[in-house]
């Protein structure tokens, strides 16, 4: 079929499926994915553009007339409102039905159908961290665990997984630690399900299944609990979290919850902090919990960037879950207002433009607060004490 006939016979069309989609060549297609950035990043159709739904309803882009447009969102909804603009515009599009979840749920069926090829697979994952990750991330994960005594002996630590790329890697570089200890610890693998959607429970389990990473469910209804709370949701749904992580953990003996947050989670935090709070604060790599006594919490990830963790997930082509509530589900992943920006990706953006021009800056603003003096500074607090520079003048 030429050029010609084939876009006349989707002309017609409103959507396509994944099924269909797999069947076209790439040279036929245009894959428009108008997810927010973050969302994007995270992961999507290989060859898919990134691009803002707002501009293209009002022909901001130079979209080529000889190929099928497809236009994906992450639930298929949104993308079949702006394929039928496109078409008012003069374009044959069509909207990926079911979106880019379902594409992904798609894949990681067919993943799961090759389970002959799981077990070379996970060898060749596993393999990464010795050898093509092991300066990037391995080292940099041992080098916490020892520099900040995160790991010690008889301790139950409860491996937190919350389904997304940093706590799936975390998990495997504590098994690979476990594999080589040279005192006695227990691994317990927590997932605390708050109220996913079927999908994202599915491909939680299927990752872990392919990572031979034995999880240990147990579910709340926190999402519920949040989804109408106005002001600061967000702040009360991690709160609400980390309470029940700690009292599970607690049940099944453990005397530690691991977080996977990583060196740029501390470095945003730190500038978030210091913009929007107005004092100098940072992720610790080790918390005693003040609400569960004899509780700690670790972040043994630390040193490690997140750039390399997404290396690794690409490398080992890895799809996971991001942030499931269902504020996500309903603005940040599919949303088209521009709203979706938080402040955390605010410092992101902001962190990786003067990084662009002197590359320490990330560095620095991890190493500033390992290197603050206290004759320098106008107040500081200390036990819940506030001291002035005044006292030693």
């Amino acid at each position: 079929m030429d050029m010609t006939a084939f876009i006349d016979a989707w002309k017609t069309k409103q959507e396509i499926t994944v099924e269909e989609l797999a069947a076209l060549p790439e040279n036929e297609v245009e894959l428009v994915d108008i997810r927010d950035e973050v969302a994007f990043e995270r992961g999507s159709l290989p060859g898919a553009h990134n691009l803002n739904p707002l501009e293209l309803q009002q022909g901001g882009y130079d979209l080529p007339e000889d190929k099928l447009i497809v236009c994906i969102c992450m639930w298929g909804k949104i993308s079949l409102g702006l394929a039928q603009n496109l078409r008012q515009q003069g374009y044959t599009a069509v909207s990926l039905q079911g979106g880019y979840a379902l594409w992904l749920q798609r894949k990681l069926e067919r993943e799961t159908a090759e389970a002959a090829e799981d077990e070379e697979r996970l060898k060749r994952i596993e393999g990464s961290l010795r050898k093509k990750f092991k300066h990037k991330i391995s080292t940099k994960f041992v080098e916490a665990v020892c520099k900040f005594d995160l790991v010690r002996p008889g301790d139950k630590i409860a491996i937190c997984i919350s389904g997304g790329k940093d706590s799936m890697l975390m998990a495997k570089l504590f098994q690979e630690l476990k594999r080589h200890n040279k005192f006695p610890f227990e691994l317990v693998f927590l997932c605390m399900d708050p109220g996913y959607n079927e999908m994202n429970r599915r491909i939680i389990e299927e990752n872990a299944k392919l990572l031979h990473v034995p999880l240990t469910f147990f579910s709340t209804d926190i999402f519920e609990s949040v989804f109408h709370v106005e002001e600061s949701p967000c702040y009360l749904c991690a709160k609400m979290r980390r309470g029940y992580l700690y009292r599970k953990a607690r049940e099944l003996g453990c005397n530690k919850i691991a977080l996977g947050h990583h060196f740029d989670d501390v470095i945003e935090t730190n500038l978030m902090s210091m913009l929007y709070s107005g004092a100098v604060r940072t992720m610790m790599p080790k918390v005693k919990s003040t609400s569960c006594p004899g509780m700690e919490l670790i972040r043994p990830l630390y040193y490690v960037h997140e750039a390399d963790i997404k290396r690794w997930r690409d490398d080992n082509g890895l799809y996971f879950i991001q942030c499931a509530c269902k504020f996500t589900e309903t603005c940040s992943t599919c949303h088209t207002d521009g709203t979706t920006d938080s402040k955390r990706l605010e410092v992101k953006k902001l962190i990786a433009r003067l990084a662009a021009t002197n590359s320490q800056v990330p560095g620095n603003i991890f190493h500033a607060l390992e290197n603050v003096n206290l004759d320098t500074v106008l107040k500081y607090k200390q036990a819940g004490e506030e001291h002035t520079f005044l006292e030693q003048y």
